[in-house]
């Protein structure tokens, strides 16, 4: 299965790791916050497995086809991951806020929103990295025959 490159592994892969991540928020997001309803824990179990499959696909770019540079996995897992969570930071700011409130405190070094980026950057790069060693990169990925 894992012998040569492979577009549909390296998605499989990152939407399996997305699954683990989102399946633990899931989990631990009622501890934090027990008065939210379902639909905070529901969409950030489903953003991570959408998070990996987007990371899944972007591996056929291994090079930069604007500019030409070389991307290695570590630079374009953490790139695509933290701007991900920068969209989602955006976009459910206010969930995401009384999230940080209620772990750190109002006083806590990480009580805002936008350290879901740093979080995009770790899982990012550990999505690539798990994608790219099962799956390759490049463009040898889409030659799955």
């Amino acid at each position: 299965m894992f012998t040569k490159p492979s577009l549909t592994t390296r998605i499989a892969v990152g939407k399996g790791i997305g699954f683990l991540i989102g399946l633990s928020a899931f989990i631990f997001i009622p501890y934090f916050l027990p008065e939210h309803d379902a639909t905070l824990k529901w969409g950030v179990f489903l953003w991570y497995i959408t998070f990996g499959a987007i990371i899944g696909v972007f591996g056929v770019y291994a090079r930069l086809p604007l500019i030409g540079i070389t991307t290695p996995w570590w630079i374009r897992g953490a790139y695509i991951g933290a701007w991900l969570n920068f969209i989602i930071s955006l976009v459910a700011y206010d969930a995401l806020e009384q999230l940080m409130l209620s772990i750190f405190g109002e006083n806590g070094v990480i009580a805002s929103p936008f350290w879901v980026v740093l979080e995009g950057v770790v899982f990012g790069a550990v999505i690539d990295f798990f994608a790219t060693r099962f799956g390759g990169e490049g463009a040898d990925i889409l030659n799955e025959n």
